[in-house]
This record gives C-alpha cells, sequence and structure tokens, in this order.
C-alpha cells in the first residue's frame, strides 16, 4: 500500500488543494482549514452545507501563512496572517465555542459580496486550537476549524467500490480527505487501528460520518438531484443513524508526508 493523494483545506469549506507533499503537525496538515467564515453576529461557522457556492472560492495557502483568495468574476485578494491576539472574535464549531484573530474588513467585505450575505473571515493559531473530543483522543490532541479531527483517510478502492455501485465515477473530493490510500481492499480502513506512513505513525480514532456536503459538485456546486452518493452509502453505510465513508487520524508524530510513501497497518 502507498500513499496516492494529498490534499488540504486552507480555508473551510472552500476548494481543495491537491499537494505531492507536506509538513505534518499537531494539527495535522500544515494550513489546513485554519481559516473559516463565520456569520459577524452570531460567530457561527458557515460551509457548503448552508452556502455550496463555496466550492468556486479557491483560498490558496501562501508561504507566510496567509491565503490568497479568488473565484469567478471576483478576481483575487490577497489576506495576511492576522497576529495570534489581534481583534478576537467569538466563534462556534459544532459544540466548541473559542475566541480568535479576525482578519479585517477587506477580506470580510470581498468574501460577503461573493457567499452573498455578511460573513467574517477568521484563522486560529495552533495555541487557539480546540480539542479533540476525548472520547477518541488523549487530552492534548488539538484540531484547528476541521469539524472534529485533524486528519480523513480514504482508500482508493473503497471510493472506486463506491462509484461502482452508485453508476458513474465520482470525485474524491466529495468527502475531501487529506489522505488516500492506495493498495488496500474496499473499506479496509475501518479495521485499521495505527498505521504507519513512512516513518510517520498514525492512530484511526473513528469512522467519518457523512452529510448532504457529498451530494454537491465539487466542479460546478451544484447539489445533485438524486442526492448520490449519499443516497447510496445510506443503504449499506449507515449505523445508529450516521452514515460512514473514511477514517479520522490522530498524528502520533510530526515530519514530512509525500506522495509514494509506503503505508503500513500496526494494528
Amino acid at each position: 500500500m502507498q500513499l496516492s493523494a494529498l490534499y488540504r483545506y486552507p480555508l473551510k469549506s472552500a476548494r481543495g488543494e491537491s499537494l505531492t507533499q507536506s509538513p505534518l503537525e499537531a494539527l495535522g496538515l500544515r494550513g489546513d482549514r485554519r481559516w473559516m467564515l463565520v456569520e459577524p453576529e452570531s460567530g457561527r461557522f458557515l460551509t457548503q452545507r448552508l452556502l455550496p457556492q463555496m466550492s468556486q472560492l479557491s483560498a490558496l495557502y501562501n508561504a507566510d501563512g496567509g491565503l490568497n483568495l479568488s473565484a469567478p468574476g471576483f478576481g483575487s485578494l490577497k489576506v495576511a496572517l492576522p497576529q495570534p491576539d489581534q481583534d478576537l472574535r467569538g466563534v462556534t464549531v459544532w459544540r466548541d465555542s473559542l475566541r480568535v484573530p479576525d482578519a479585517g474588513d477587506a477580506a470580510a467585505e470581498w468574501l460577503s459580496a461573493f457567499i452573498g450575505r455578511p460573513c467574517r473571515l477568521v484563522q486560529v493559531p495552533e495555541a487557539r486550537a480546540r480539542q479533540v473530543d476525548t472520547g477518541y483522543a488523549q487530552p492534548g490532541d488539538k484540531v484547528a476549524f476541521s469539524d472534529g479531527f485533524p486528519l480523513l483517510l480514504i482508500g482508493q478502492a473503497s471510493l472506486d467500490d463506491l462509484s461502482a455501485r452508485v453508476g458513474r465515477p465520482l470525485e474524491m473530493l466529495r468527502f475531501r480527505p487529506n489522505l488516500v490510500i492506495e493498495g488496500s481492499a474496499p473499506y479496509a480502513e475501518d479495521g485499521w487501528k495505527r498505521i504507519r506512513i513512512g516513518e510517520l505513525e498514525f492512530e484511526v480514532a473513528k469512522g467519518c460520518s457523512r452529510c448532504i456536503l457529498t451530494t454537491i459538485d465539487p466542479q460546478t456546486g451544484e447539489r445533485n438531484a438524486d442526492r448520490e452518493p449519499l443516497s447510496t452509502l445510506k443503504t449499506y453505510r449507515e449505523r445508529d443513524g450516521d452514515v460512514y465513508f473514511g477514517q479520522n487520524l490522530l498524528p502520533r508524530g510530526f515530519g514530512e508526508l509525500r506522495v509514494g510513501m509506503p503505508v503500513e497497518v500496526l494494528e
């Protein structure tokens, strides 16, 4: 088995970027989901679940830790990394509340115009990151703005099997993984507890429950009228009311990940 693809999503729910290599840090891949859009008053996070047009928003991580924003018909904007204690704003991600730096009015105005409603852009420094649910992780395991865990893994064979069941090829980016593994059997990752990629070890925390976001075409931003692939997943991947596809990981060491690295199941 080998690591066949790496993806990073600098801005939560915006377009992903394909990488050939990336540093692995305490919060996952460097720059992954460090930025997020929120409602100005409540601080509630905004995603494609409500705003499918976010799939057309490009937010590339730059070497300074900032963002390079672009979108069809909206040109581009470079956003500087705010200072860790600059213009702190209270935000909410699911059940977690935290205070993080606001990226300023220029970014807010540009993004509000694109999504068609007021919003603010915020960034999370490592020191302000959230604790991962200790039902699945150790105290001190942290996550940025991902839904719950710093890394998501999917086996390529699992996607191929799902595509065959749906009857058409499905894009991996519908499921927004960080790591894609090639050479395993379909859904083999469901049974893994610990793996090694190159010299780096990972703990497999829990399956990833899926939502309506998987029905949004990452190329067009349009929802599939047939609610695929969620409809098909429900026929064979539903458990206790949730539909699972992919596995959430916790890093147990830091270093460099590169596409092509060997993958070994340790437990």
